[in-house]
């Protein structure tokens, strides 16, 4: 099994960038914070990305947020845990025209929550929301992710740190 820890947030953009699903759909990580507080990830037009009046596909914006909220959650929490995307939501506001772009965020605050949370062998199941900008700052969608997360049954977890 393929272990995420080993990866660096350089590491991990440029793989991102590479990998086909991404490559294919004209999605590009432009940034994974070096502390994995945040990522940052745009979505360039392309005709097998684009609806039939030429803007942003609505399934491109959704997979463009994919598992960003659940790969900083990994890094933060450190082994021991069990992350999965649970759910989506995506209001759509406005067609995309052009690059998009999101920054998808995990604040210290929600990190601890989390870790409160599952501290007794709980799931925590947080919501995280974040909008979807095209390059003129206008609000082309809001995204709503729900993470699961669960510690190892049995697993010591590093304290906070």
């Amino acid at each position: 099994m393929l272990s995420l820890m080993r990866y660096t947030p350089t590491t991990l953009k440029w793989g991102m960038r590479i990998w086909p699903p991404f490559l294919g759909a004209g999605i590009v990580v432009k940034e994974i914070a070096p502390d994995w507080t945040s990522a940052t990830v745009e979505l360039h037009p392309r005709r097998l990305n684009s609806n039939i009046h030429g803007t942003a596909f609505g399934g491109s914006l959704q997979s463009m947020t994919d598992a960003f909220h659940a790969l900083l959650l990994i890094h933060r929490l450190g082994r021991g845990y069990n992350v999965w995307d649970a759910a989506a939501e995506t209001r759509f506001i406005r067609p995309g025209r052009g690059v998009v772009t999101a920054r998808m965020e995990l604040s210290d605050e929600e990190l601890e929550r989390v870790r409160t949370e599952t501290a007794d062998g709980g799931k925590s199941l947080p919501w995280f929301e974040f909008p979807i900008t095209d390059r003129h700052g206008e609000v082309v969608a809001q995204v709503r992710r729900q993470v699961y997360v669960r510690r190892h049954r049995g697993a010591s977890v590093p304290a906070a740190g």
